[in-house]
């Protein structure tokens, strides 16, 4: 109980700070493709419903005390949770790979000023996109490995202060260059034009990283409303204002230049682009160090999951490198914003909805919040299940990549609401029809009785 630090206000700032991020901006400018309405329609739809899961699995993660990979153990036994352990630490270093190579877009504007080095976009930049990726990768390495958790309060404090000031300074010239009649009567030409359930599945695969990470903070929380409505209001606060100036500002470059390119969506080439100078541009830097500190620290408690001997700060260094390697594939690649979109959409929007959707249905309405934290590392206790599988979540996993994908291939919801929520409700009727199959079965007739 005494490393319960975490009051309501500071849920609420880690939470935002979160979101308080230029790939948030970066998620808003890349569906400025479907116009102002549709961004404002798919920001205010497929955030919140993204944020009840991070409220449900923040709650599970205050009563249990533990990780959210912690807490997979009970749907997928420990062995599984190993599984999806390496899947999400994965997934941790893809997004702070993301934020580094954003931070060294920044960089790049800021060294062509001070050596006339070349800027993103201009012919043989990428020796200095490398040289800023893994700058910012080492400033975050540095910043987790010195705090830990107790640091994430009081920096993401710090930078969302700051992004918050250059959130309204961009929304401030934009509005005072361009009227929101202007803005909402742009349109993308059609052929960069993104269908808007496109837009919900980029938007929900954003948002849904998150949830998966919400128990590594919420078990430090000193009460039932800081685990789970601080998360929720600092989450959606953050990503409804965040999106909407990478919105706007993307489209106010497009109006300013008469071409709308949503490679040059991120937040550092609209500042350019818009005016706004040096200071924007730190800021930028600074606020992708704060998000990686989260990126970092969870992906290292992931780690730590599947090898608990291993030192908590060599998992952080080890996460760390690997994360600024990761973050150099898009030079390879040749585009961010085709690398960034694989890893929304192949990675994230296909391995994590059904996971979420096992770990609510099973802790709220199969087991009704009966988890024994003392048998989590039981070798054939109950939650050793055959092997140390849970087959039944493990199938209902599969099952529902397999739903999700087809409903892509068919484009399911494509003008609509996307593939990826509607694959998420099936993923937690599928776990419910398994599970009670499962709970009927012997093999789950032994487990409950070897756990009375």
């Amino acid at each position: 109980m005494e490393d319960r630090h975490i009051g309501f206000w500071d849920m609420t700032a880690t939470w935002m700070g979160a979101n308080c991020q230029p790939s948030s901006w970066y998620i808003g400018g890349v569906i400025a493709a479907v116009g102002l309405g549709g961004a404002l329609g798919i920001t205010l739809v497929a955030n919140p419903i993204t944020y009840l899961v991070l409220m449900l699995i923040g709650y599970m993660g205050y009563k249990i005390g533990t990780t959210t990979m912690g807490i997979t153990r009970v749907p997928f036994g420990i062995q599984g949770s190993r599984l999806l352990s390496v899947v999400n630490a994965i997934s941790l270093v893809g997004w702070g790979a993301v934020a580094n190579f954003i931070a060294a877009i920044s960089m790049s504007y800021l060294f062509n000023s001070l050596f006339g080095w070349p800027y993103y976009g201009e012919p043989g930049d990428w020796w200095v996109l490398a040289i800023g990726a893994v700058i910012n990768g080492v400033l975050s390495l540095i910043f987790v490995a010195i705090g830990g958790s107790r640091s994430l309060a009081f920096v993401e404090k710090v930078m969302m202060v700051g992004l918050l000031i250059l959130s309204t300074w961009i929304t401030i010239k934009v509005l005072g260059t361009y009227s929101l009649a202007q803005i909402a009567a742009w349109r993308p030409d059609e052929s960069v034009r993104m269908p808007f359930g496109a837009g919900v599945d980029a938007m929900a695969a954003f948002s849904i990283g998150w949830p998966i990470c919400a128990a590594e903070y919420t078990r430090y929380t000193k009460n039932k409303i800081s685990s789970t409505l601080a998360p929720f209001i600092g989450a959606n606060l953050a990503i409804y204002w965040f999106a909407l100036v990478g919105t706007l500002g993307v489209i106010a470059v497009a109006i300013q230049t008469g071409t709308f390119d949503p490679n040059y969506s991120d937040p550092s080439s609209v500042a350019t682009q818009l005016g706004l100078g040096w200071a924007a541009l730190i800021v930028v830097i600074f606020a992708t160090v704060t998000t990686n500190l989260i990126n970092i620290y969870s992906g290292s408690v992931s780690v730590a999951n599947i090898m608990p001997k291993l030192d908590m700060k060599k998992i952080i260094w080890i996460i760390g490198v690997i994360s600024i390697l990761v973050s150099l594939i898009p030079l390879i690649v040749g585009s961010f914003l085709d690398t960034f979109m694989a890893f929304l959409s192949n990675y994230i929007g296909l391995i994590f909805p059904p996971v979420m959707a096992i770990l609510v249905v099973d802790y709220y309405l199969i087991r009704k919040g009966n988890y024994q934290v003392d048998k989590f590392d039981q070798i054939g206790g109950p939650y050793w299940y055959s092997g140390g599988f849970n087959w039944y979540a493990i199938a209902s996993w599969a099952i529902s990549i397999a739903v999700y994908l087809f409903l892509r291939k068919i484009n399911f919801g494509i003008n609509s609401t996307g593939s990826l929520l509607p694959g998420f409700v099936l993923s937690l009727i599928i776990y419910w029809v398994l599970a009670k199959i499962g709970v009927s079965s012997k093999a789950y007739q032994d487990v409950n009785s070897l756990r009375a």
